[in-house]
């Protein structure tokens, strides 16, 4: 959108940092150095105080939805194994020569900078932080003195941890994600300079300012951020948004700029904000120190400490382990007791000298609506005509139109009405494309239902709504399930964790390996516009847009059933949603005619083993039944008809060959293309990288699907068994499925198939030209928005 396609963009890293303290090259920055170990799997001992779905790290990574609706498509994008990582965008930027760093965020990606490359920090002039709190009161949560009844909660507070003040009441979000990482960086010897909650806040949005930039949007930039300020507002789960939103990140940038472009000024004052230079340092740990009470990964289970730290040093102490820390907790207090990332104002050789922003200036102008001199600067910087962006999405093509693809079924007969419920892996796109690729009269896909707590992050919702844009069927509805494992707190990261982060994990899943951008653009979307009519406190501006839960589309679809019709549901991922649904509706298991399950692996004392890799101590879980076992034991044991696919039935049409060379050999559409250069890559990527040894046992994900639509030519056989499903609360059994005579529950196994059958029914649907794709890529979108007369292919069966 601004024109800066030449900005070097740095990503994730597969590297690690070993048991005796050696930082691999490209560590990923995906964990606190605390917990990083050789892999991108790991705990969330930090990160685990943002909130994951709705107003969470959802609507951060979708902007509300406004990222998606408004900012334009570029060429770049993210590729396996090609996009530079964070390391290396670093060093070779600050190999260049002098460079001035801002964090906005964490610090583990600069702190493994400066521990890996101390010869480098002679060229980093200054940081600019923003977070911490040294002497700051949070002013959010308080009680007015005319209250009896309200006991305040943050009030007073150093931190802003919302989440978990009741542990830590000290610590900023920013410095918490990685304190010890932020104690590298401060105590660098690089010059400093902090803009804290102290300063931060003392500039909440004021209702004069949101209405002054409401009228002041003369750039996509402005209209950009007002869109995401005012979606912010609406949101608000109470009535407090103009006294407890800040202008943190962007009042951070103003301060850093005005130095920038002023230079130092005496007692380091700049045009925004009161400047006062204080002696800090960052807690890691907290007192008593050199007690190993197993909290502390630095020192617990160390002949000698990892990073040579000193014993009984500031390091050494008991390090938060969690939201359920009792350490943390001062009996009969709502306040807790650990400093874990507090920026405190000490003095002493521990202390590092550091330029501090205090307090927001007050408007030079008495008379202006706005109380700050850096909202003045912030909406004329934001509006400059020069060097202002290009376009927007709808702008960025002369002839762009929205457009909704619904397909016309009135004259055709329906078949089995189905709902699909998947958790966005790899697979589970493409099993998505045989479903919608099989004729109306056999399957009728009624909805979709998606689990955040699988392989991909739930924002990837998005690439749902463009797959069904792509094949035509903008109708179907999507809705976004539980974030967590049922009975898991949304704090937290239990199950989960067990898949990587990086290459092979959620990055590749987020994205489907990168291509996920040549799909084309669909009109639905995620978006955090609400409504009343859901408990909201008050309506969006387009709350017909509404993002539905599953339990509102599984309700939606079963209310539209005829009076004998069932549904029939297949499940590609862990059985969240299903078992939230049959514990809510008591009428679900009387219309559900059948549930296909893809997933389980029956141990059944032959020795083979699941596909749980990153849990070595659980050898005989699969990871659909292990990412929620609890869900998994409700479904089995409920009194709904079953066949599963286990993974000894998955694992017999898993070759990439096999599979590609069927694509190869059938007719080409769209969506065969798609699917046939998606697994091309896969099969690439397992022989190049060991991260991705593992990618083949997506391909079994599509078994589900084809069973379900192809089983008559698959020459396959079928066993009943009787199955238990462990939900122990022990990692090393978690999800483990035994057959159990005496007391399991009997469900089908689909036990083998005919493998050759498999691949070339599988290619003969994607080459089908019936129900192909209306539009098959980006690229094709683009050429339609770029010519005024440029015609698609049109297909009567359609409806525009």
């Amino acid at each position: 959108m601004m024109g800066r396609d030449d900005i070097a963009v740095g990503v994730g890293g597969d590297g690690g940092i070993s048991d005796d303290g050696r930082i691999y090259p490209n560590v990923g920055g995906y964990f606190a150095i605390i917990e990083q170990e050789m892999s991108t799997v790991g705990g969330c001992r930090y990160r685990q105080t943002i909130p994951q779905g709705a107003n969470g790290r959802l609507d951060v990574n979708t902007n509300y939805g406004i990222r998606r609706a408004f900012l334009p498509q570029g060429n770049r994008r993210y590729f396996p194994l090609q996009q530079p990582t964070t390391q290396q965008m670093i060093i070779d930027t600050i190999s260049s020569g002098p460079t001035t760093v801002f964090l906005m965020g964490t610090h583990t990606n600069f702190a493994l900078f400066l521990m890996s490359n101390p010869h480098l920090k002679k060229n980093v002039e200054r940081i600019y932080i923003m977070g911490g709190g040294v002497r700051s009161y949070n002013p959010t949560s308080c009680c007015s003195r005319s209250s009896i009844s309200c006991v305040p909660q943050q009030c007073d507070h150093h931190g802003n941890m919302f989440t978990a003040y009741t542990k830590d009441p000290y610590a900023e979000f920013n410095i918490f994600g990685d304190p010890f990482g932020a104690y590298q960086v401060f105590h660098s010897g690089i010059p400093i300079t902090l803009v804290p909650l102290d300063a931060t806040n003392t500039i909440p949005i004021t209702e004069n300012f949101f209405k002054t930039f409401e009228q002041k949007q003369s750039t996509y930039e402005a209209k950009y951020c007002f869109q995401s300020l005012k979606i912010a507002r609406d949101t608000w789960l109470d009535n407090q948004f103009y006294t407890n939103y800040f202008m943190w990140d962007s009042f951070m940038t103003g301060v850093a700029l005005s130095i920038m472009r002023n230079g130092e000024r005496p007692n380091g004052e700049n045009d925004f904000a009161e400047m006062e230079v204080m002696n800090i340092t960052v807690v890691t740990s907290n007192e008593p120190y050199g007690v190993h009470d197993g909290s502390n990964p630095f020192f617990d289970g160390h002949v000698r400490p990892k990073f040579n730290l000193l014993e009984g040093g500031v390091h050494s102490g008991h390090v938060l382990t969690g939201l359920d820390d009792p350490f943390c907790v001062i009996k009969g207090s709502i306040k807790g007791k650990c400093q874990d990332g507090y920026t405190k104002e000490v003095q002493g050789p521990d202390s590092v000298a550091a330029l501090v922003a205090v307090k927001a200036k007050p408007n030079k102008n008495a008379n202006s609506p706005l109380n700050r001199e850096f909202f003045n600067n912030f909406l004329e910087v934001l509006n400059r005509p020069a060097h202002s962006g290009r376009f927007n999405f709808t702008n960025q093509f002369p002839h762009y139109k929205e457009v909704m693809y619904k397909p016309d079924f009135r004259n055709r007969i329906r078949g089995m009405p189905v709902i699909f419920d998947m958790d966005m892996s790899p697979g589970d796109f493409i099993a998505l494309l045989c479903l919608l690729k099989v004729n109306i009269e056999a399957i009728d896909l009624k909805g979709i239902l998606v689990s955040g707590n699988g392989w991909s992050n739930p924002a990837t919702i998005d690439v749902i709504y463009d797959v069904l844009h792509m094949m035509g069927r903008d109708d179907i509805p999507v809705g976004l399930g539980s974030i967590t494992a049922l009975g898991v707190p949304e704090l937290g990261c239990e199950y989960v964790k067990a898949i990587p982060h990086g290459s092979g994990g959620g990055l590749d899943a987020d994205t489907l390996f990168g291509l996920a951008r040549m799909l084309p653009r669909s009109p639905r979307r995620y978006t955090a516009e609400n409504s009343k009519k859901y408990g909201t406190p008050r309506d969006t501006a387009h709350p017909e847009i509404r993002q539905p839960l599953a339990f509102e589309v599984w309700q939606q679809v079963t209310g539209e059933l005829g009076t004998t019709d069932k549904i029939t549901v297949l499940t590609n991922g862990p059985l969240t949603n299903i078992a939230n649904i049959i514990l809510s509706d008591t009428k679900a298991e009387s219309m559900i005619e059948q549930v296909y399950i893809v997933g389980t692996h029956l141990v059944d004392g032959e020795g083979e083993e699941g596909n749980l890799f990153t849990v070595t101590s659980n050898k005989f879980a699969e990871f659909n039944f292990f990412l929620d076992p609890k869900a998994a034991k409700t479904v089995v044991e409920s009194g709904l008809n079953i066949t599963v696919t286990p993974l000894r039935a998955q694992r017999q049409v898993s070759s990439f060959g096999e599979v590609l060379r069927s694509l190869r050999a059938a007719e080409k559409t769209p969506e065969s293309s798609f699917v046939y250069r998606l697994l091309l890559l896969m099969q690439k990527l397992q022989k190049k990288h060991q991260a991705y040894s593992h990618i083949d046992m997506f391909l079994g994900e599509l078994l589900g699907s084809m069973f379900l639509v192809q089983q008559s030519h698959l020459n396959y056989s079928i066993n009943e068994k009787a199955i238990s499903v462990v939900g122990s609360d022990h990692v090393t059994m978690d999800g483990q499925t035994i057959v159990d005579e005496t007391s399991g529950k009997l469900v089908k196994v689909l036990d083998r198939l005919d493998p050759d059958s498999y691949y070339a029914e599988l290619a003969k649907l994607l080459a089908a030209k019936k129900q192909s794709a209306v539009v098959d890529s980006f690229d094709e979108q683009k050429r339609m928005w770029s010519k005024a007369n440029y015609k698609g292919r049109d297909d009567p069966g359609f409806v525009r």
